[in-house]
């Protein structure tokens, strides 16, 4: 199975750490590939679309299977804006840190529930389906506890050690909140939190202003 894979570079290793051993990856780190790559991909990832949704023009009427990240926008709107759908349309957890797991997040348009199942036995991985919204579930819970850990730091309730510590040895998760936002990269944090807001109106992912300070700082 051919693989077309387009993401930062960082997204790229992963991709190939998980999937590089049972399948053929062709991976680019922009849209520079010629149209027999494109047209020749049974399998499309693209890390991009998300923050460039006018991208998904180009794989819109192929008829291959095509997976974006969908951690900041929803399938729906992308396929909305598309006047002929001819692609299988899924979504998948592509912030970083969250690709070489064992199970891979993924959704689907309604009509293409069926063919999510069939595709990532064929990619040869374990997933779990998730509704097709803004921030899927992981995003939307990790984002939002880090969101909580810096209106923690910014009242001076506690340090940033002492939050991380607390989490880790409270709840057992595998890193800390800050850890956490390191990895995953503070802009993804922002972003996914200002359009899960955006979305929802929900207070629970009102950014904090302490880490939209840190998102604006420069460097």
């Amino acid at each position: 199975m051919k693989v077309l894979v387009v993401g930062p570079e960082s997204n790229l290793q992963e991709f190939k750490d998980k999937f590089s051993a049972n399948l053929e990856v062709f991976a680019f780190d922009d849209y520079s590939f010629d149209a027999q790559t494109l047209e020749s991909a049974d399998v499309i990832f693209d890390f991009f679309v998300g923050d460039n949704p006018e991208q998904f023009e180009m794989y819109a009427d192929l008829a291959t299977d095509v997976f974006v990240n969908a951690t900041k926008i929803s399938l729906a709107e992308l396929a909305y804006y598309q006047d002929d759908l001819i692609c299988n349309l899924y979504g998948f957890n592509g912030l970083p840190t969250f690709i070489n797991r064992q199970y891979l997040e993924v959704s689907a348009l309604e009509d293409q529930q069926e063919g999510l199942k069939s595709i990532c036995k064929a990619l040869g991985t374990e997933h779990i389906a998730v509704d097709d919204r803004v921030g899927m579930v992981t995003p939307r819970v990790v984002c939002m506890i880090i969101n909580e850990a810096f209106f923690t730091l910014q009242e001076g309730t506690a340090s940033v050690e002492d939050i991380d510590k607390g989490m880790k040895l409270g709840t057992n998760y595998p890193f800390g909140p800050f850890e956490w936002c390191d990895k995953i990269g503070i802009q993804h944090v922002y972003e996914v939190l200002e359009a899960i807001y955006d979305d929802t109106k929900d207070e629970r992912y009102k950014i904090c202003p302490l880490l939209k300070k840190q998102y604006l700082k420069p460097g």
